[in-house]
């Protein structure tokens, strides 16, 4: 009888993910053949400079980011009203910018070795990777939840029950996937196929479409927690969360070595990657009468954080790509290749944080909420970005080489424990900028 259920159990996982991996692939398609209909202004036709494209796709990041930021900074209500909410919400964006970045990484790189074909045919390949980062999206999405619970009782915060974090947080994560996963194979393979360098411009894009749909996504779920208003119910609901999870994860780890591989090596860093990302929440907990006295800093946290991100995904996704190629060996020596993709970021760098500032600002002064001067918004992220910016390259160059060398995948390592650090300091740099040199108390 246990073997038979085992097995009904099994087969049902398995049709399900089927539906879902088939529908992911269809909509993907579909979302192709829009772009492909359009003569002479298919998707990023022309093969622009690397430094044209790096800087395309962060501005897209930096307008995604931006409407996040708006979002965020009239989540007020509900910040209130869901104590410990914020504790979440960097984990969370951190998470769909892991999970689906390191996806389109791996998508990059096959696209370049040839084991993925641009046409979108139906391969394992693909199959494996779209139901890896369904299964990755569930169990980060519950350690989330018990994460932020557990440090919101551990220093003492004000926090929602850990049944309300962990539904907020796993149908926010399915939600935002819907749209993630078919635009995270989509970008990739029709930059390859037009030209461009989906190592310059897939993680930036992937990043900001992270952040944009992961508040709207969250609301979502805040809704779908009201409506099961019964206690029971929501213990009903979050045990069925389990069960499939870990019965997935399971079905999946012992189902092929290429899914073993993703999740073997995924799952602890994304780990790892979650528990910086509820760091960067709860720096922002702390900080959050003076983040609601000032709503242009805290409109410019999300657009900051996503395009220091983006930025170093551009990095972590090139370096990889080049030691995959033997382009770049890898070493601990500063070669000639090494050290123009430094200058590239530092280029973009110099850009990128003075502009954001004044989207934010502009943004919020058409809107008539703007606090801070246009020049102060400008020197905070300004200052704070090239404070940053070292410091995450040196880690960059050092994770990917260390990666490689011990026998990691470095498109599974890179970017989720690159991006998670990158949330959790550009909180810490941005906040300190701000009270220190501006007194923003």
């Amino acid at each position: 009888m246990s073997k038979a259920l085992l097995k009904f159990i099994r087969h049902f996982i398995s049709n399900i993910t089927l539906i879902f991996i088939n529908l992911t692939i269809y909509i993907s398609k579909k979302g192709l053949s829009l772009f492909t209909k359009t003569e002479g202004k298919s998707f990023l036709k022309t093969n622009k400079a690397m430094l044209t494209q790096s800087l395309i796709g962060l501005l897209i990041c930096a307008f995604g980011d931006l409407f996040a930021g708006i979002i965020l900074g009239n989540m007020t209500l509900y910040l209130e009203s869901f104590p410990g909410l914020i504790v979440l919400i960097p984990g969370s964006i951190g998470m769909r910018g892991n999970i689906y970045g390191a996806l389109a990484s791996r998508i990059g790189t096959n696209l370049h070795i040839g084991t993925l074909s641009p046409e979108l045919k139906k391969s394992d390949v693909l199959s494996q990777n779209i139901q890896s980062s369904i299964i990755l999206t569930l169990i980060l999405s519950i350690s989330l939840g018990i994460l932020a619970k557990i440090t919101c009782r551990l220093l003492n915060f004000n926090s929602m029950s850990l049944v309300d974090f962990i539904i907020i947080s796993s149908f926010g994560g399915l939600i935002s996937s819907l749209v993630m996963l078919p635009t995270t194979i989509i970008i990739p393979i029709k930059s390859f196929q037009n030209g461009w360098d989906p190592d310059n411009i897939t993680t930036p894009i992937i990043t900001a479409l992270g952040d944009l749909f992961t508040l709207p996504s969250i609301l979502i779920a805040i809704y779908i927690t009201l409506l099961i208003h019964n206690q029971i119910l929501k213990i009903i609901v979050t045990t069925l969360i389990f069960i499939f999870t870990l019965l997935s994860f399971y079905f999946a780890y012992n189902s092929s070595s290429t899914m073993k591989k993703i999740l073997k090596q995924n799952t602890p860093i994304l780990f790892l990657s979650s528990l910086m990302g509820i760091s960067a929440g709860q720096i922002l907990n702390m900080f959050m009468p003076t983040l609601l006295r000032n709503q242009s800093l805290l409109s410019l946290v999300p657009i900051f954080s996503g395009e220091s991100g983006g930025l170093l995904s551009i990095l972590s996704s090139r370096l990889t790509s080049a030691i995959h190629l033997g382009i770049i060996k890898p070493t601990y020596k500063l070669s000639k290749e090494l050290r123009e993709n430094f200058k590239l970021i530092l280029v973009l760098a110099t850009i990128i944080y003075p502009l954001i500032a004044i989207l934010v600002e502009s943004l919020l002064y058409f809107l008539g909420t703007s606090q801070l001067s246009f020049i102060t918004m400008i020197l905070i992220s300004t200052i704070s970005g090239l404070v940053l910016i070292p410091i995450l390259i040196f880690v960059v160059f050092n994770v990917s080489i260390f990666s490689y060398l011990h026998g990691l995948d470095p498109d599974n390592i890179d970017i989720p424990f690159e991006t998670s650090l990158t949330d959790f300091l550009s909180n810490i740099v941005l906040i300190a900028v701000s009270i220190i040199l501006f007194r923003l108390l």
